[in-house]
């Protein structure tokens, strides 16, 4: 078997992703030159670690992408993607920011886009599906 060519026998790697809502914006991440999916925009936070709670590892990579502290809310989505090397289990959290002031540590860029502008980027294939619960998230 081709390694590049995803298996359907491999179970999804489960990710976290945090919806930072501020002002009625949402927080957004550009990926940087040399990662997968370089250019895409997406929700930030990262893989959830074995015996890691999805609260627990979505604080800790947020911590490290952004050098910030949250405190994670609701369940907003569940998203599927197949496309790479490993299937991905997306599950988007809504975050409160508690502590200092997002940084773009692992990221090109990150940019408050608010509703009307969510369509004006191009997002990671992953976080497509969360955007109508992010919009709902954002008009509340």
């Amino acid at each position: 078997m081709d390694p590049n060519t995803p298996s359907a026998s491999l179970s999804p790697l489960r990710v976290v992703a945090g919806v930072l809502i501020r002002r009625g914006a949402v927080l957004a991440a550009l990926r940087g030159p040399g990662r997968p999916l370089a250019g895409s925009w997406e929700f930030p936070g990262g893989k959830v670690e074995d015996g890691e709670s999805d609260r627990a590892a979505l604080r800790r990579e947020l911590r490290e992408e952004l050098d910030i502290d949250v405190e994670v809310g609701e369940r907003l989505g569940i998203s599927r993607w197949s496309g790479g090397r490993r299937p991905i289990l997306l599950v988007a959290y809504r975050c409160v920011l508690t502590l200092g002031e997002p940084i773009a540590t692992e990221h090109e860029a990150l940019a408050w886009l608010r509703p009307h502008e969510l369509g004006s980027v191009p997002w990671a294939p992953a976080d497509i599906p969360l955007l109508p619960s992010v919009e709902r998230a954002l008009s509340r």
